[in-house]
């Protein structure tokens, strides 16, 4: 637009220093237009394929593509609050072919996340030439809810099942010793201890617990979401779902699960490596019923599923229908354990003079529930991660196998 104002001014002022000063660019534009773009720049978007964890970092890739090439591609790409990158624009100059602009993000929250559009805005012919600008559509990516790994010392009440990686009560083929005993018909060969026999004149073996495997099944209580994310109940909730679940699955244990705000998301008991990820992928699309109580008939209902199941109960335990839950859950004699799922410093929104008087007497009060839970058998710990529940597992070990009056 400059140039053509002096070569102008030049004519009708007759001034060739005018000419001198428009000649650069005029031979600019001539030389920009002359290469300019045949067509204009086109972008791609590419997610991490494989499934991300908490914490985790990957790479979103925008792809330019510009078949002539053009001077400066500004990509921009947007990004849900759950992936945090340190910049999410960049402005790169593209040859002809393709540039792969890459953003470095690190989830913080699990769920399946949005990734986009990206768009990208081109200039070519040293700015003269401009596109409007071009964008992509959304794509999808998953964060699992693993955190940290979760480990148990004294895992299991009762073992039940034909092998496994626990010690049962059950004389049998196993690695932890039960003692020595006279050697009877049947007995393998191998198990003879040469000492005992070498000392009394008779054939004695070494007899073990046989090593059985068990149930768990996880209970979710979506009904209530307290607290802000990322750690809210429910995300406290769905991370130790996962890290309970990975390790038993681990250990070749059966896991199931179900969603006492939605019954209808449950996942039956099974084993191995592709059921952890259908447990995952179930637990990443948990979302808060605000509307909906637990039902005691629905829990307990989902505990008889198997005799000697490990029910772990994860729940904000704040509502009435809870503890109900939990209560039947007791009374139907199975190996109950309640994570409190409750954020510790958890605090409510001060809306009077009255906000925090109300909220220690709700506080006072909802101890006071837990305490009768724990006057009925049922154990309550707060989910710390690795270690939580040790303590809680030996003692409700203790109390499965300790033997019970009959009438």
């Amino acid at each position: 637009m400059l140039s053509p104002v002096l070569l102008l001014l030049a004519v009708l002022l007759r001034r060739a220093d005018l000419v001198v000063l428009a000649a650069p660019l005029v031979l600019g534009a001539v030389f920009g237009l002359a290469g300019r773009p045949a067509a204009g720049p086109s972008i791609r978007l590419r997610v991490p394929r494989d499934t991300m964890l908490e914490g985790g970092r990957a790479t979103v890739v925008a792809s330019v593509t510009a078949p002539d090439g053009v001077d400066i591609a500004a990509v921009q790409v947007e990004l849900p609050p759950d992936l945090v990158a340190p910049t999410a624009t960049a402005a790169v100059r593209v040859p002809p072919g393709s540039v792969d602009v890459g953003f470095r993000v690190r989830t913080v929250r699990w769920g399946r996340q949005q990734v986009g559009p990206a768009w990208v805005r081109a200039t070519a012919a040293f700015g003269l030439l401009s596109w409007p600008p071009v964008r992509t559509e959304t794509a999808t990516t998953a964060t699992w809810p693993l955190r940290e790994g979760f480990d148990a010392a004294d895992t299991v009440p009762r073992a039940e099942g034909l092998v496994g990686a626990h010690v049962s009560r059950r004389p049998g083929e196993g690695g932890d010793l039960a003692g020595v005993r006279p050697f009877v018909p049947g007995d393998r060969l191998r198990r003879i201890n040469w000492r005992v026999t070498g000392r009394t004149g008779e054939l004695h073996v070494t007899a073990t617990y046989s090593d059985r495997d068990t149930e768990v099944l996880l209970m979710l209580d979506s009904t209530q979401d307290l607290g802000r994310a990322p750690e809210s109940c429910l995300d406290v909730g769905v991370r130790a779902a996962g890290a309970i679940a990975e390790h038993y699955l681990r250990a070749g244990d059966r896991v199931g699960l179900i969603d006492l705000g939605n019954p209808q998301r449950r996942v039956p008991p099974r084993n191995g490596r592709s059921h952890l990820v259908r447990l995952l992928d179930v637990l990443m699309d948990a979302r808060p019923h605000r509307d909906r109580r637990p039902d005691p008939a629905t829990a307990e209902a989902a505990a008889l599923s198997a005799a000697h199941a490990l029910v772990v109960l994860l729940s904000p335990l704040t509502h009435p229908a809870a503890l109900a839950a939990v209560a039947a859950l007791a009374r139907s004699g199975r190996s109950v354990v309640a994570v409190d799922t409750l954020p510790a410093d958890l605090h409510p929104d001060r809306h009077s003079d009255w906000s925090d008087l109300a909220f220690r007497i709700w506080r006072l009060r909802r101890s006071a529930d837990l305490d009768r839970l724990a006057e009925l058998g049922v154990p309550v710990v707060t989910w710390g991660g690795a270690g939580s529940l040790d303590q809680v597992l030996r003692d409700v070990t203790r109390t499965a196998r300790a033997a019970r009056a009959t009438r």
